[in-house]
């Protein structure tokens, strides 16, 4: 890089070690392909599933293949984050022990999806490095991320939303006879999930949940991803997603045009179907529902995203029943941003480009980090 060189310094940062790896590698190719290198440095950071940091070139080629899935694999340097208030430039450390100055980041743009980065852990490093960064802060990332948590304050907020029980992994194996009476009280049919995670990992569907094995089964695959599970009953309605920017500090939230996903192919919209499957998804946007649920879905995912004092993105998941009832399924506040994503849809349908799309939320980290200090 020239010294001459003015323009911002973006890091894209990336991969992680939640087991949605692969979906923020894919993420990540899509906004190194969009932000305009005319206007900023890029700078690809992708971390490994181990934590190590390191430069990835060849990022933007990262593309989902079931036969080779992308992964940041440790490549023997590591690129050190200065967790000091100086504006001190990013380090690399080669494998022989050299040290070299990389750059002073102006913007970080996380793609971290699930936890150690969607949790407000990494958002945690950027304050203490006192940077601007696209997205939400440390806990309104952490309360989006744990679903027991998530649901308490949509139900604090008088934000609709289903019924729901939380087990641990202590109460599974001390009490289980007490933690299923507790579930099959919720309804016939049951969705466990665990309460980190994301991108359907971990999720199972219980269609009779007087059945021990098949109760127990979900919840050992929810509790292998996390240490806690949330259960809910099945709401029979529309999945309907609406994507939300907005700033903490200037103007108020906006929403997208709402979108639909219809399983076609599958049971449930597991992760093969978001991500392997296409043939098995459709996605209709905008949403085919009347204006006045259409009109409800975007006041409630403002509505959500104000609950939680959310920066920049979001994505509000909801269900709309026959009877025109809505009721928020969850907030995604660093939702899948590859360009054939949900979130990215909606605002084109909305007429904001993807492109234009990721200048606004940087321009927003920007904005709000000044308004802040």
């Amino acid at each position: 890089m020239s010294p001459a060189d003015t323009r911002p310094v973006v890091a894209v940062l990336f991969g992680g070690r939640s087991s949605e790896h692969t979906v923020s590698c894919v993420t990540a190719a899509g906004v190194l392909g969009a932000l305009d290198e005319r206007r900023y440095r890029v700078l690809p950071i992708g971390m490994t599933r181990e934590g190590v940091c390191r430069i990835v070139e060849d990022a933007k080629d990262f593309r989902f293949d079931p036969d080779a899935m992308p992964e940041v694999v440790d490549d023997g340097t590591e690129l050190v984050f200065p967790l000091d208030m100086r504006r001190s430039p990013l380090r690399v450390v080669r494998e022989g022990g050299e040290v070299e100055d990389v750059a002073v980041v102006d913007v970080f743009f996380p793609v971290l999806h699930g936890p150690f980065g969607e949790d407000g852990t990494v958002q945690g490093v950027f304050e203490l490095m006192d940077v601007p960064y696209v997205g939400s802060g440390v806990l309104s990332s952490a309360i989006g991320m744990d679903k027991r948590f998530m649901k308490a304050v949509l139900r604090d907020a008088g934000i609709p939303t289903s019924p729901w029980e939380s087990v641990t992994v202590r109460q599974f194996r001390s009490d289980r006879e007490a933690v299923a009476a507790r579930l099959r009280a919720l309804g016939d049919v049951l969705f466990v999930k665990p309460a980190n995670a994301g991108s359907s990992m971990g999720v199972s569907k219980v269609s009779d949940p007087s059945d021990d094995a098949s109760l127990d089964a979900a919840l050992a695959e929810a509790l292998r991803h996390d240490s806690a599970a949330i259960v809910e009953p099945m709401i029979v309605g529309r999945e309907i997603e609406c994507g939300v920017l907005g700033t903490r500090f200037h103007e108020g939230p906006r929403a997208s045009v709402p979108g639909e996903i219809e399983v076609t192919g599958a049971e449930f919209y597991d992760f093969d179907t978001k991500y392997l499957n296409a043939d098995a998804v459709r996605i209709t946007c905008p949403a085919d529902i009347d204006a006045q649920a259409a009109a409800r879905v975007q006041e409630l995912a403002r509505a959500t995203f104000d609950a939680f004092d959310c920066s920049g993105l979001a994505r509000i998941d909801t269900f709309v029943t026959a009877d025109g009832d809505v009721y928020v399924n969850e907030i995604n506040t660093l939702p899948g941003f590859t360009p054939t994503s949900m979130f990215p849809v909606v605002w084109q349908r909305s007429g904001l480009r993807y492109e234009e799309l990721v200048d606004t939320l940087v321009d927003i980290a920007l904005r709000d980090h000044r308004a802040a200090a």
